[in-house]
This record gives structure tokens, sequence and C-alpha cells, in this order.
């Protein structure tokens, strides 16, 4: 479903985003300079309500499997809203982007597809705790007396 566009005018990148409860009307994109292969290729930048312009989302350049078309997807994401929304552009800088919107299914914690974790460097996210470490509590919820809670000093300086 397309929610939105954005076309290049002056040298910018400007467009807008409405589904049914968002209306975000004056939206930019800004390229991402930057040599790690991982940067996203645009920021999503918004004026909020004290007109300060700040991001709110990112796009990454992807791949259509069928068509080898390139394409940018990422999320619009701000604490106001109730769960990021899940957009991606197609067309291109000089002829506009259509912004199109699909429903994801999700779990109860994170994004639908995860990248394997394996190959995580020792101490960024090995196995499935998806970089957040050991829990501090037992299986009753109290605090436990191993692993990450032993390393917890009794007293904690301010």
């Amino acid at each position: 479903m397309n929610i939105g566009e954005f076309k290049l005018n002056k040298g910018r990148i400007l467009g807008w985003i409405a589904t049914r409860t968002i209306d975000l009307p004056k939206l930019a994109l800004r390229p991402v300079e930057s040599e790690n292969e991982l940067a996203p290729a645009f920021e999503i930048i918004a004026p909020n309500v004290g007109g300060r312009v700040v991001q709110v989302g990112a796009l990454w350049a992807a791949v259509a499997k069928r068509t080898g078309e390139v394409f940018y997807q990422g999320h619009v994401d701000d604490p106001s809203m109730p769960e990021p929304l899940p957009i991606a552009l197609f067309g291109s800088i000089e002829e506009g982007f259509r912004a199109a919107w699909r429903r994801q299914e999700r779990d109860d914690f994170g994004p639908t597809l995860r990248t394997s974790r394996n190959d995580a460097p020792s101490g960024r996210g090995g196995g499935d705790d998806y970089g957040f470490g050991d829990s501090t509590a037992n299986e009753n919820g109290e605090l436990s007396s191993q692993g990450a809670a032993a390393d917890l000093d009794d007293e904690v300086q301010f």
C-alpha cells in the first residue's frame, strides 16, 4: 500500500507519509556518508514541534529478488508512535520515490527476521540474548547469585 512520496526539490529529497492515524507532512531524506557497509543509505529527518530537525528513521539499500530493482527499506520511528512504521521506497532520486507500507508479523520482542548472531564478535550479542547479556534474575524472578548478578556490587556509587 502506498502511503507517501518523496521528490527532489532544490537539491533536497523532500516528501510526506500519511496513514489514517499518522500524518508526517514534512520529511526529508539526508544521504549518509559512511565507509561502513552496514550504514544506512539515508536518514529520515523531520521538524519536531519546536521546529528543530530530528532523525525519525533510516533507510538501507536493498535489491528485489525477482526484478533486481534497487529500493530502500527501513522504519519511521518516534517515542510518540506505538510501534515503528516499516516502509520501503521505490523509484529513483531523479524520478521520485513512492513510499510503501506492508504489515509485518512480529513476535513479542524484536524484528520479524533476525540475522544469525552466532558470528557476532565476543561481547556483542552471541547466542540468543540479542546483545543484552545474561539475566540477573533466576527462574523465580529473584536476584541470582550466579552469572551476571555475581558481578554486581552491593553498593553503587553515584
